[in-house]
């Protein structure tokens, strides 16, 4: 049982923060949008989609690698 905060395995850390870096990747790349064209969405929306998807990467890539840092801080300065 927690005090509020969450709880998360390491590897769930680090697979979200993989996860994050990669869908930043795909959306800066431009995969996304050629994706989006093969299915048939242009314009407007494909940008908006690109954009969102570049945000939640970002936040998970920062967020999660921060949670990372902070764990792994704590490991080094008490001891795992």
């Amino acid at each position: 049982m927690s005090n509020g905060q969450p709880t998360c395995s390491s590897l769930g850390l680090f697979l979200g923060f993989l996860t994050g870096v990669i869908w930043f990747l795909l959306a800066v790349l431009g995969v996304i949008p050629t994706f989006l064209g093969l299915l048939g969405l242009v314009g407007g929306i494909v940008g908006a989609i690109r954009l969102i998807i570049a945000i939640i990467g970002f936040l998970a890539f920062v967020l999660l690698g921060f949670c990372i840092f902070k764990r792994a801080w704590r490991c080094f300065k008490k001891g795992c």
